[in-house]
């Protein structure tokens, strides 16, 4: 075998390579699975981490593994304002499942939707939807009955 020919074949499959573990990174980085940074839409403070996986079931969950307090707040607050018959009812807020059943959306693959969203700091439980805007950006929506009737949050990736 000529050389050049050799050189070529050894650039092409280097090339190859190199183009796929791009490709597999750029496809691992679309996806909502990891540890995110909740903002309070309010107050424009951090208030968690939320460790975004896949389930058993195949649908999308989080939960609250960090809280960032005030020092005169409670440093390991309980869901007391969840409704009684909820079973996160008076457990602590770190740990606690807050994001639940979200399933791929068929016509957008960066949005997850069917789901629901606890706010520990109230007790509520609204329909959610998740939409990645970008690697580092997700969109979270609460809504009660229609999502134009509802609150957005960012998260951020950690």
């Amino acid at each position: 075998m000529k050389p050049e020919k050799k050189n070529f074949q050894i650039t092409f499959s280097l090339f190859v390579i190199f183009a796929a573990m791009i490709a597999a990174n750029g496809l691992s980085a679309q996806t909502v699975i990891g540890k995110w940074k909740t903002i309070d839409d309010e107050t424009n403070r951090e208030k968690s981490i939320v460790e975004i996986y896949k389930g058993e079931d195949g649908k999308i969950y989080g939960k609250v593994v960090e809280l960032f307090r005030l020092p005169d707040e409670d440093q390991d607050p309980k869901c007391d304002e969840c409704d009684e018959d909820d079973p996160r009812y008076n457990q602590r807020v770190k740990g606690m499942v807050i994001l639940e059943g979200l399933v791929a959306d068929e016509d957008n693959a960066k949005k997850w939707e069917d789901g629901e969203i606890l706010d520990p700091k109230n007790g509520n439980v609204y329909s959610c939807y998740i939409e990645l805007v970008s690697d580092k950006k997700l969109k979270v929506r609460g809504f009660l009955g229609f999502s134009l009737l509802g609150r957005t949050q960012y998260w951020y990736r950690q």
